[in-house]
């Protein structure tokens, strides 16, 4: 059985940064895109940064040009660097990998922005 699973969240001040991580395990055979979206209380889901296998990447405008996407298809790992951390980027995190008719999702990690 293929899982994610997701480490590197916590509590960061602002202007901080945090990497996340999330690799996939199990019986892979083909992952295509691999991403990340946050929810945060009250805020519906937003997708934060996508990455192809091929290498293409996608960012949400709120967090261009501070978030980079980032994977290792030998590791089926993808990361997510995030600097200059605003407490509005305070949310749950999730990373996704969509395979051959189905899309996993990992179980969530925190990002706390908050002096």
């Amino acid at each position: 059985q293929v899982q994610l699973v997701e480490s590197g969240g916590g509590l960061v001040q602002p202007g901080g940064s945090l990497r996340l991580s999330c690799a996939a395990s199990g019986r892979i055979f083909l992952i295509n895109t691999m991403g990340w979206y946050r929810q945060a209380p009250g805020k519906q889901r937003e997708l934060v940064a996508a990455i192809s296998s091929g290498g293409s990447i996608g960012y949400a405008d709120s967090v261009k040009g501070r978030f980079s996407i980032s994977r290792d298809n030998a590791k089926n790992t993808v990361y997510l660097q995030m600097n200059s951390l605003k407490p509005e980027d305070t949310a749950a995190y999730f990373c996704y990998a969509e395979m051959i008719a189905t899309t996993l999702w990992g179980q969530g990690t925190q990002v706390t922005v908050s002096s």
